[in-house]
């Protein structure tokens, strides 16, 4: 190994130097043809002339710019990970505590600038106390509670013992949190938490506002990847989220989420009021129902994080009412399980929410889309993801589906591809539903979205959609309704190739509008796929330029691969032959 003081340099040391991979330092070797030629190959491999190196990368900046330096979330999520991996710990017992470190850090860092503007306005021997924090919309963090103060404790102390007092004093002096943050710490062993206080100053030091909340979510969505069902049942994916909230457009007004998990449709619906200028988030009352402890504990994490407040109830909505849903909301936002069974429907007899009657079958999909439905004030939008066989399915639920539809409230169904979700590979159906909508002309019409062919392909068993077309997607929804599309994300080329007078038009295989009467004729389906028709939209870009990158990114990765087993093999074969 040759330190960097010295005049040749490595293929490890290039790499370093550029901020690359080892692959990637032999894929410039093998395609590009001025790379330097090593000074010497000894046994341990090639060394080049650091002087020779520097100019090459100078001059060739440009053609490396494709590679991204790792986010901030990416940075502490391999750091993090790296540190589970080394430990005895399963990601279910390690992703709350790590997600407890994330928010005090993001807890000391608002009182800290809080603490710099108070002490600059303070007159006398008065030292800012609680009240003066709490009056600014931030946590009190008492002196032992700091992040400073944890850092600086002698190797003998007790850290996990420490950060649980640290939990325990900020949920006392601020009694929103009361019960909410993690006390598990002394699980960990001491090296284990001193490299993660470290790194998670470090690498979340300087960063303010809304990029904690980043942090917080993109860690909530990897735990729920590595966590399998469990974390699914926390988790929705972002940009299902962003789709649901886009098309409901949450302007104001009270929100119900009966599933709420950590909290995501709450977040993103803040999101869309922020970007849409309406006034701030603080316009929208929200109201959550959750099963599991643990659970509420991360979602009410998550909504200090992005500075939010509400009612965050821990319940079974199956049989507990907490907030008197019944004609309540003006939003309702849901990722309900699917296909429960065994529900005690004895104890649901008579419940207002089910106007429809209970379903027969033991299946609680028509439970939860009746739960939706009678939360709605009479100009209230819900959005909610579903299994994909309730859009179908016979007997008493389909009884139940037709009077829904006849209610004239059914307002758009959008078909999602497979393996949108962490938990399950089988495509969903997104609902929406608009009890306001009987008074306008689209009473009598639903409209049907078809988006298995729109995706962004993550990795092989992952997919999600590019802002670009959830913008589309919501833009479809818009012209619907008679509204002005929105360009913010890039979908402009989208809207001109299948709108271009910007009014809506039905699309093969894409898009339509279908009367209640041709409904009927189908069965009452709200299939998607029956009515929109079947054209090649896998031609259209939709999805081709996401996955054309993706398969660059892959070759890229396999020329790299192939460079350096060639170079070993031409190593090889130069040894035999002498």
């Amino acid at each position: 190994m040759f330190s960097t003081d010295e005049p040749l340099i490595g293929i490890s040391e290039i790499a370093r130097l550029a901020g690359v991979t080892r692959p990637a330092v032999a894929n410039w070797r093998s395609r590009h043809r001025d790379f330097p030629a090593p000074a010497a190959e000894p046994t341990s491999g090639p060394v080049f002339r650091r002087e020779e190196v520097q100019e090459w990368l100078e001059k060739n900046r440009p053609q490396k710019a494709h590679i991204e330096p790792l986010s901030i979330e990416a940075q502490l999520w391999r750091v993090a990970d790296g540190l589970r991996a080394n430990s005895h710990l399963k990601s279910a017992e390690y992703s709350i505590p790590v997600l407890g470190l994330i928010f005090l850090k993001f807890a000391d860092s608002r009182f800290a600038e809080v603490e710099s503007e108070l002490k600059g306005k303070a007159t006398g021997r008065r030292v800012p106390g609680k009240i003066d924090y709490q009056s600014q919309g931030v946590l009190y963090v008492p002196d032992h509670a700091r992040f400073e103060h944890l850092l600086r404790l002698p190797e003998e102390a007790n850290l996990g013992k420490a950060i649980n007092d640290a939990m325990a004093a900020i949920e006392n002096d601020n009694e929103q949190l009361q019960g909410v943050l993690p006390r598990t710490y002394q699980a960990f062993s001491n090296p284990t938490l001193v490299s993660l206080l470290r790194s998670v100053n470090s690498i979340l030091s300087g960063i303010h506002g809304d990029a904690f909340g980043r942090v917080y979510e993109y860690f909530l969505g990897k735990f729920a990847i590595a966590e399998g069902a469990k974390g699914g049942e926390y988790f929705t994916p972002t940009s299902i989220v962003r789709l649901i909230v886009d098309i409901i457009e949450p302007f104001k007004g009270k929100i119900l989420d009966p599933a709420c998990g950590s909290g995501g449709m709450f977040v993103q619906s803040a999101r869309f009021v922020d970007e849409h200028r309406n006034g701030s988030a603080g316009r929208l009352s929200i109201y959550g129902q959750e099963r599991v402890e643990e659970t509420v504990r991360l979602c009410r994490m998550n909504l200090s994080v992005h500075g939010l407040g509400g009612q965050v109830s821990q319940s079974n909505t199956y049989y507990e009412d907490p907030f008197r849903s019944v004609g309540q909301f003006d939003y309702v936002m849901a990722n309900p399980p699917f296909n429960v069974n065994q529900i005690d429907k004895a104890r649901l007899e008579g419940d207002p929410r089910f106007p429809f009657g209970l379903p027969r079958a033991d299946n609680g999909n028509y439970i939860w889309i009746q739960a939706f439905y009678s939360a709605l004030n009479q100009r209230g939008r819900a959005g909610f993801v579903m299994a994909n066989s309730a859009v179908d399915v016979a007997g008493s639920e389909l009884e139940i589906r037709r009077k829904l539809i006849e209610d004239r409230c059914v307002d758009v169904m959008v078909a999602v591809g497979s393996n949108f979700f962490y938990t399950v590979t089988l495509p969903v159906t997104l609902w929406f539903l608009d009890t306001g909508k009987r008074s306008t002309d689209r009473a009598d019409r639903v409209l049907f979205i078809d988006a298995r062919r729109i995706f962004r392909q993550i990795d092989r068993a992952h997919r999600d959609w590019t802002p670009e077309q959830i913008e589309f997607l919501a833009n479809i929804a818009r012209l619907y309704r008679g509204e002005q599309p929105e360009l913010r994300a890039g979908s402009e080329a989208l809207m001109a190739a299948y709108f271009p007078e910007r009014t809506y038009q039905d699309v093969s295989g894409l898009c339509c509008i279908a009367t209640i009467r041709h409904i009927e004729k189908q069965g009452w389906s709200l299939n998607p796929g029956r009515y929109v028709g079947v054209t090649a939209l896998a031609d259209d870009g939709l999805h081709f330029r996401p996955r054309l990158q993706q398969l660059n990114a892959e070759f890229e990765k396999l020329s790299a691969e192939a460079a350096t087993l060639q170079q070993r093999i031409a190593k090889n074969v130069a040894g035999l032959v002498e």
